[in-house]
């Protein structure tokens, strides 16, 4: 069954992944989405190791970070520097119902493919630009990184232990959560389209979506006027609601009412706990977060992971084991749920891809997964041929004179 996006294509300017994870989400959706690489080098995450192996367990030349946000695309090699790229490129976009780029602002203006000098000859054109600072403001200038962004946006103030330097988040999140707008900002965009016929432009910031992501703990701040301090694993509105010991490591407990801590207390022994003076309501146990942790966390000690996540559980108290990842993709409702897929590998000598399925699910219009993360220019005279008409010889000229 065809994505809600068949038909559609995406000509695609991004590279590393706050751009590509955008539109790794349009191809899920059924996008045909064109990636334009450099020739000879691409996209920089295919250089940055780990490698994809094949059957024989030996590095191929294909990275895992790549193969992580550009499924569901074909890859197209395109000089941009020279003059019959640049030329290649609009007769593309002609093509195109979105353009996607995460160009530092005002880089693609001297290949006469910024908005402002497309926006006429292709007025139904949706075109989104991902940069670190969105294209106004002091910043827009700036060049910006998922790990300065995490700072300057408040999000490693409030990550880490007490009294520990600040931390960035395992993952690069303010550049998926830019995806994640971006991606949803050009379904928006589409809707529009469909009822005035207008295509428009799309300004995304890793700064603004990291600010718009703090979301409590900024609200914490606005409401207050105080600075919200890290925590460590303890929730900053809610008690208790963190990491716990256990005889064999520590688990996650999360009470998010009075009715599920008195159940934990009552389990725990302690039942004395849910009307102490001290603790009888969330803003209490908040007031008195390390005086609760001196009581709780013997109890959970005594006890193993798996007996406490069992009869928690049961009490339909919220609780989980803290998994790598090598348990996260053995567990079973995380392969019930689709989130790991297998695909063609684009390497020789490995028949499968093993990829982070999408967490889209659509009762009508399902994503699908049509092609693997591809080799650079994989596509090249596919698309040319099939999106222009072009013959062998007129390919072989653009690949001679470096256009492709």
């Amino acid at each position: 069954m065809s994505g809600p996006l068949s038909g559609l294509r995406v000509f695609d300017l991004t590279r590393i992944l706050a751009g590509p994870s955008c539109t790794q989400i349009l191809g899920d959706l059924g996008a045909d989405v064109v990636k334009i690489e450099l020739p000879g080098s691409g996209d920089d995450t295919r250089s940055w190791p780990p490698y994809l192996r094949d059957d024989q367990g030996s590095d191929t030349s294909e990275t895992a970070y790549f193969a992580c946000a550009n499924r569901n695309k074909r890859s197209l090699t395109l000089n941009l520097r020279s003059g019959e790229g640049q030329a290649l490129a609009r007769r593309l976009i002609a093509t195109c119902d979105i353009l996607v780029e995460n160009f530092k602002t005002g880089s693609l203006k001297k290949y006469g493919l910024d908005y402002d000098q497309l926006k006429d000859d292709f007025p139904k054109l949706i075109y989104c630009s991902i940069s670190g600072f969105g294209r106004t403001g002091p910043y827009a200038s700036r060049p910006g990184y998922d790990v300065m962004i995490q700072a300057m946006g408040g999000l490693m103030s409030v990550t880490g232990h007490p009294g520990a330097e600040p931390q960035k988040t395992g993952v690069p999140v303010s550049d998926l959560f830019a995806g994640m707008y971006a991606a949803l900002s050009i379904n928006a965009a589409l809707r529009h389209r469909e009822i005035s016929g207008e295509g428009q432009l799309i300004d995304i910031g890793l700064l603004d979506t990291t600010v718009a992501m703090m979301s409590n703990q900024a609200m914490n701040y606005l409401a207050t006027g105080l600075v919200p301090p890290r925590l460590g694993n303890e929730h900053p509105n809610i008690a208790p609601y963190q990491v716990f010991p256990t005889s064999d490591g520590g688990i996650v407990i999360a009470c998010g009412n009075d009715n599920q801590f008195r159940r934990l207390c009552e389990f725990l022994q302690c039942p004395q706990l849910a009307d102490d003076a001290k603790f009888k309501s969330n803003a209490l146990r908040l007031q008195n977060r390390q005086a609760l942790n001196g009581i709780l966390y013997p109890l959970t000690a005594r006890q193993t992971s798996a007996h406490l996540l069992e009869n928690l559980e049961k009490l339909s108290i919220a609780c989980g084991p803290i998994n790598t990842l090598d348990k996260v993709f053995s567990d079973p409702q995380v392969i019930a749920r689709g989130m790991l897929v297998e695909l063609d590998h684009p390497a020789p000598g490995e028949e499968k891809l093993r990829l982070v399925g999408s967490p889209i699910n659509m009762s009508r219009t399902p994503v699908g997964y049509r092609y693997p993360p591809p080799r650079l220019g994989q596509h090249s005279d596919e698309l040319l041929t099939e999106i222009l008409g072009m013959d062998s010889e007129e390919i072989a000229s653009l690949r001679e004179c470096g256009a492709i």
